[in-house]
Parts: C-alpha cells; sequence; structure tokens
C-alpha cells in the first residue's frame, strides 16, 4: 500500500482519537488520553522495530482507537465483567482499525491482519500480534507504570513483582533484551522492583 494511504489512514485514526474528552498532561500540554496513547505506541515502535510494514504500524497507532466509547463502567463491576469488557475492546478496536484503513483504500488481506492484531489473534503465534503486545508492554512500563503505582500505595511488593510478570510474560525474549539493554525508560522508584521481578 501506498505512503499517502497510509498517512491517510493515520490522520484518520489521530482524528478519531482526539475527541477524546479524557485529558492527561504530558511534554508540557494537554493531550486527549487516547491521541496521547497512540502517540506514544507509534513512537516506541519506532524506537523497538524502525522496520515494521505500514499495516502493522496502523493496528498499533490504532490499538485504542476510541476506547471512551466502551467504558468500564458498561460492564458489571467483577471479574467476569472485567473480562468480558477486555474481549468486547479486542472486537470493538480491531472493527474501527479495519474501518479506518477501508476508507484509506487498503485490500482485505492487509485489513485481516491488522484486525488480528488488535484482536489480539495469536499471541505468542501471530507475528504481528506478538509486536503489538511487545509495545504494548513497553509502553506500559515506561510511561504508565508509575501513575498506577501512585494509585494502589497499598500493594505490596510481592504483588508488584506479580504484575510486572505478568506484563513480561506477554513480551517477547526481544522486547526483554529491549528492556534489560536500558533502551527504555523505567521509573526511577520503580527500577528495584522491576529488575528483582524480570531477573528471577
Amino acid at each position: 500500500m501506498t505512503l499517502a494511504a497510509y498517512e491517510h489512514a493515520v490522520n484518520l485514526i489521530d482524528r478519531a482519537n482526539s475527541q477524546d474528552p479524557n485529558i492527561e498532561h504530558a511534554e508540557g500540554k494537554d493531550w486527549p488520553k487516547e491521541r496521547l496513547y497512540s502517540q506514544r505506541m507509534s513512537n516506541m515502535l519506532e524506537r523497538y522495530r524502525s522496520d515494521s510494514d505500514y499495516v502493522i504500524k496502523l493496528a498499533i497507532r490504532g490499538q485504542h482507537i476510541q476506547r471512551w466509547q466502551s467504558p468500564r463502567s458498561a460492564y458489571p463491576m467483577d471479574r467476569q465483567g472485567y473480562h468480558r469488557w477486555r474481549s468486547d475492546l479486542y472486537i470493538f478496536h480491531a472493527d474501527k482499525v479495519a474501518d479506518v484503513m477501508l476508507q484509506a483504500g487498503f485490500n482485505a488481506e492487509e485489513i485481516e491482519r491488522a484486525k488480528n492484531a488488535v484482536a489480539k489473534v495469536g499471541i505468542k503465534s501471530n507475528p504481528d500480534t506478538q509486536l503489538l503486545e511487545d509495545v504494548v508492554g513497553l509502553v506500559f512500563m515506561e510511561h504508565y507504570l508509575l501513575n498506577f503505582a501512585a494509585k494502589h500505595a497499598d500493594y505490596t511488593e510481592q504483588k508488584w513483582i506479580d504484575i510486572i510478570r505478568k506484563t513480561w510474560a506477554k513480551m517477547s525474549e526481544d522486547a526483554h533484551a529491549f528492556v534489560l539493554a536500558g533502551k527504555i525508560r523505567l521509573p526511577e522508584s520503580l527500577t528495584p522492583v522491576i529488575l528483582k521481578a524480570v531477573k528471577a
């Protein structure tokens, strides 16, 4: 697919995510939450796997497209409700990305590839899905783990080790090596427990 089609799709994703009413402050300005997340995902992909093709670049940029339209509060506030929300989100986002790519002129095979990655089909067996999962983990560790920790000050060290190991287990050996080589900025206050978790 052409660069023009890719750029058109990126613009459609960014336009959609710029409508997010939830605002986060970063890099000296206010951002719509999912617009910021999508930018961080794309930036991390460029650092981690700069030779990725347009399909996976779009899957990764659109992974959270318009997430606020399917809020957690719309589901029962129990474990079963959480898992149903997550499962439905995968389909919701995959369909949104597919629609964007169709508008931009991508073919059916390319759209199906992106849908499978966003829907988390074949983690550990589908290279596209695994790459997306790697970037998710890297972005979480660099940008969101510290804020998550601030919301759960009551968690024990062992609880944090368990959380970090669950994220780590979803990532590939290449992503592990990327972290351990110091290629991402780990939150300073959490670095000791992160390293304890992943090196054990």
